[in-house]
């Protein structure tokens, strides 16, 4: 009878082990570990993965969004400025926008299958979002959620 419980945790320790192994496998440790989404503007600007070549980093946004971007952001900011969150300091709404809609616009040539957006789709709406400042912090919202969501 002692061999047979003995037996059984012995059994129960390797099943514990093997259960913690896994899970360690899976995520890193909490201390020292900040991962950040493979979609979001960060992730973007921190040139982690090559950029697709319809939307290269050096690329203005007003050549890539189309005139009313070029009136809201003039004609020299570029994508990788845009994503890195860089301009519009004095109208926060309108660069966390644009930001966002970077990240979306590269998610969207990237990541087509889990993407819920085309790129037609986050042109559009950040024409749209760029009417008002209320527009833009909606927009801004749910491109965030679609851009931290895509993992």
């Amino acid at each position: 009878m002692d061999s047979s419980r003995f037996l059984n945790l012995l059994l129960l320790l390797c099943f514990a082990a093997a259960t913690a192994e896994v899970a360690s496998a899976r995520r890193p440790g909490f201390l020292f570990s900040r991962t950040t989404g493979r979609c979001t503007a960060q992730f973007w600007s921190s040139r982690s993965e090559a950029w697709p070549r319809m939307a290269p980093e050096s690329a203005t946004v007003a050549k890539i969004f189309g005139s009313r971007a070029h009136e809201r952001y003039g004609s020299e900011m570029t994508l990788m400025e845009a994503a890195a969150g860089a301009g519009d300091e004095e109208e926060e709404v309108f660069g966390r926008v644009v930001k966002e809609a970077t990240a979306a616009l590269l998610n969207s040539y990237t990541r087509r299958r889990v993407f819920p957006y085309s790129a037609w789709e986050v042109k559009t709406l950040f024409i749209k979002a760029l009417v008002s400042k209320e527009a833009a912090v909606l927009q801004s919202q749910r491109f965030a959620f679609a851009n931290e969501s895509c993992n």
